[in-house]
């Protein structure tokens, strides 16, 4: 299931890496909510111009194939950084101590190697898409209104590359809290349980509140 986390914070090398990284990984998933913007755009334009003009957008069907990688790709990293992916908390909530960090550690080793696979195959798609000799550095276009596609294919590797980053980061910070037996390892995200999350629903609605007045 999905849950919240909390990502503890202090002065030593992995956490100032890691907040560089979250840094970059905001300004992704920044870009990935400016692209759904964009589409409910178009989306606008398209409805309003078939209603009013009885001329839809050209090429919309176009637009969203290209905003599609923009859209569902670019927040991956940064929701990783904050546990908000889902997750069976079945068994994993029972653990605590080495053993839960053992766990987490072999489990975020496998998700690295499968990310660097998926790395260097997003790569090479990226690759055959992108021609410095052709019009537009394109090998490949929309079939309505011919729109480059590299750009789109790009971003899948980018956004796997910062992902495993993140995650050698994760694996780092599990190994070290592995080694040391700490219970409160920094640079990883820390599963809240219900009270916990509550609690800080509780506070950011109440810090709302104070705003308004």
């Amino acid at each position: 299931m999905a849950g919240s986390s909390s990502v503890l914070e202090d002065g030593s090398t992995l956490s100032r890496i890691d907040r560089a990284l979250f840094r970059v990984e905001t300004v992704l998933a920044l870009f990935g909510g400016l692209a759904v913007f964009g589409l409910m755009l178009l989306a606008v334009a398209s409805v309003g111009g078939r209603n009013f003009f009885n001329q839809p957008l050209r090429g919309y069907v176009d637009w969203i194939q290209f905003a599609m990688p923009f859209i569902a790709i670019l927040g991956v990293s940064y929701c990783h950084r904050l546990g908000g992916h889902i997750r069976m908390d079945i068994l994993v909530g029972r653990l605590r101590g080495r053993a839960l960090w053992l766990f987490e550690l072999l489990s975020t080793l496998l998700v690295l190697a499968l990310m660097i696979l998926l790395l260097w195959g997003s790569w090479a798609h990226f690759g055959r898409s992108f021609d410095l000799g052709r019009p537009l550095w394109s090998a490949d276009s929309s079939i309505d209104i011919g729109l480059p596609l590299w750009p789109a294919k790009l971003v899948v590797p980018v956004a796997f590359g910062v992902l495993c980053l993140r995650l050698v980061i994760h694996v780092i910070g599990y190994a070290r809290a592995f080694a040391t037996g700490v219970e409160r390892p920094v640079a990883v995200p820390l599963i809240e349980d219900a009270a916990a999350q509550a609690a800080h629903e509780a506070e950011a609605v109440s810090g709302f509140e104070e705003d308004a007045r």
